[in-house]
């Protein structure tokens, strides 16, 4: 079979290697990948950021996809051919404190599907049945690419945030989290405005706006004014920062209300800010990082109810046979969720 993998330690250096199909092992099961996704981390890997130094080249790379079951081994009991299923990419060792905890999500010695092993930009992935997650047959594969995904703004809002109905909420960062966490945010009863930067105008932001939701170009307006309008002169009672950028903690932090809660999604890097506003205003600041078992059932609930308009979010320009046009498309901000026909790498 053939797959897409990170080739070397430079930017770019993406290419389509030949490996053999997987044969899984007892306590594994072989998913023939219908659809996979682009995401932040994958692009991270395209530009080669320092978070993926760690990588052993060439690694198939992807890990939001979804599949269907063609074999499994002797051990596994939940799962048969035939069976649809998406994969939850973050795998804790099951040993350690936050996995007896429940909290696998940030286990001490966790491994990444397409980076710590090959992942499903390819014909077919071997995953441990402790892994995967079932699909209704009624979600589209093209949509159930989107749980993983979902999951992750699942628990922003669901788990992580203090969002009530009512709340007036800004997510920064019109990107797929950003937009998959509006939509949460928005079936929880928030009243959601989105922001982004002057790229985002071209694409993103009016992506937000077909997903029924206001918008602020922080560029081209006044973020101020707009704050005073929308929450007369409060503040934003629940910020998410989906940015993943040093400005978005910064510019989170003047949008919020005294009291409020900045939820941080998106991993900012360094960043320098003053703090003592903050304590003086108990401003909650709150991580959020991967999702469990948990949130991908919310996450399959959220796109089966339509809550989460999947359809409308993807993106199914472009190809795994000419990957890096999207990989240069989700970096310039002229796409938000592509999502790629892996059926190609098995012809």
């Amino acid at each position: 079979m053939r797959g897409l993998a990170k080739q070397r330690r430079t930017e770019g250096a993406m290419g389509i290697v030949d490996r053999p199909k997987p044969e899984p092992a007892a306590d594994e099961a072989l998913i023939e990948v219908d659809y996979a996704g682009l995401c932040g981390s994958d692009a991270g890997i395209y530009e080669f950021e320092s978070a993926f130094e760690r990588m052993e080249l060439p690694t198939v790379i992807g890990h939001e996809y979804s599949g269907r079951v063609v074999a499994v081994g002797e051990a596994v009991t939940a799962f048969s051919p035939g069976d649809r299923v998406v994969e939850r990419p973050i795998r804790g060792c099951g040993e350690c404190y936050q996995c007896r905890l429940g909290e696998e999500n940030v286990c001490q010695d966790a491994v990444i599907t397409g980076v710590d092993h090959d992942g499903a930009y390819a014909g077919y992935i071997a995953v441990p049945e402790d892994a995967l997650h079932p699909v209704p047959d009624d979600i589209p594969p093209e949509h159930a690419a989107l749980v993983e995904p979902t999951s992750i703004g699942a628990r922003a809002v669901i788990h992580n945030s203090r969002l009530d109905a009512g709340d007036r909420v800004l997510v920064a960062g019109p990107g797929p989290i950003g937009l998959l966490t509006a939509q949460i945010a928005d079936a929880q009863g928030g009243d959601v405005v989105v922001a982004g930067v002057g790229r985002d105008a071209e694409y993103r932001l009016p992506l937000a706006e077909e997903l029924g939701f206001e918008t602020l170009n922080v560029e081209a307006e006044d973020p101020a004014a707009r704050r005073e309008a929308a929450t007369d002169g409060v503040g934003y009672d629940v910020v998410f920062d989906t940015t993943g950028h040093p400005s978005g903690l910064r510019m989170s932090v003047d949008e919020v209300r005294k009291g409020g809660q900045v939820v941080l999604v998106g991993q900012t890097g360094e960043t320098t800010m003053p703090y003592s506003p903050l304590v003086r205003a108990e401003v909650d600041l709150q991580c959020s990082y991967a999702s469990t078992y948990e949130d991908f059932e919310r996450s399959v609930r959220l796109i089966r109810s339509g809550d989460v308009d999947a359809g409308t979010l993807l993106d199914d320009r472009f190809s795994l046979d000419d990957a890096d046009e999207a990989f240069e498309a989700f970096l310039a901000g002229r796409t938000c969720k592509p999502v790629f026909d892996v059926s190609v790498l098995r012809e």
